[in-house]
């Protein structure tokens, strides 16, 4: 039905198709230049940024587009993990059975990165999403999990995503060993004004739309809604075409926009 009502191909704002507009953002841009910063230097990145506004999305095309034959890269997912369920996903992802203690993980862990990196010629890409859920005592292991030769040199790449609220973390005192070793500290800005604007009017063209369906108002409503989040604001503009349609309106205005929030929960 939205289609149709609208002369719409394909419903553009499905997470599907809307997801491939990242690519063009100033902010997957910038952070896969410092990605790659990281990777060539062999230290500490950490990338931070609002829920939806796409680190997770930037990391994986990253690493997916980098050569597996030089790498070896493990992503985790630190949402749910204990310290030593984390030591074991690091010795799974290196392809090694998990000591019974920590204490052994820990040696056969920076063992095997050496070799990755002197013999094999494949050096560890470690990328750690949801890092802000972290325990403590991982995040003080690390610059020890890391330090190779009194620390004068670097055989790995480690990577930290989180919420902003990770950053913050650092700076506390106990973490400055950690802190005095990340090369890359970027924070995602999310989606611009200006991004928005060409993303919905260019998306729409790609759909098969002839004719504008989202007045400047409504456009303005929608980045003011979405506050960067390119999941929100998805969400919101295939809600909008959803409520359009119930309210017979071919323009999207901000009366539209407001019903739309409202049914999405308001502004929270």
């Amino acid at each position: 039905m939205i289609r149709s009502y609208y002369g719409l191909e394909y419903n553009p704002f499905e997470k599907n198709n809307a997801i491939k507009y990242i690519h063009k953002t100033n902010d997957f841009k910038d952070a896969t230049s410092r990605l790659e910063y990281c990777v060539s230097s062999k230290g500490i990145g950490l990338f931070t940024g609002g829920v939806g506004m796409g680190k997770t999305y930037c990391i994986r095309e990253f690493a997916q587009n980098l050569n597996s034959n030089l790498h070896r890269i493990i992503y985790i997912n630190s949402s749910t993990l204990t310290v030593m369920e984390f030591y074991r996903a690091i010795c799974f992802g290196l392809g090694i059975e998990p000591p019974h203690k920590k204490i052994d993980m820990f040696k056969v862990i920076q063992e095997v990165i050496i070799d990755l990196y002197k013999i094999k010629k494949t050096p560890l890409l470690l990328i750690v999403d949801e890092a802000q859920y972290l325990k403590p005592s991982m995040l003080n292991d690390f610059p020890l999990l890391f330090n190779f030769e009194y620390d004068s040199k670097n055989y790995s790449t480690l990577i930290l995503l989180g919420l902003p609220y990770l950053a913050s973390t650092l700076k506390r005192n106990n973490y400055e060993p950690l802190r005095q070793r990340i090369i890359i500290n970027y924070s995602f800005n999310g989606i611009t004004r200006d991004e928005t604007s060409s993303y919905i009017d260019g998306t729409l063209q790609k759909a098969g739309c002839r004719d504008p369906i989202f007045d400047k108002a409504a456009i303005e409503a929608i980045y003011s809604y979405s506050g960067g989040s390119f999941r929100r604001l998805n969400s919101l503009l295939n809600k909008c075409l959803i409520v359009g349609l119930t309210m017979s309106r071919k323009t999207i205005d901000t009366e539209v926009v407001l019903v739309s929030q409202n049914e999405m929960g308001g502004m929270g």
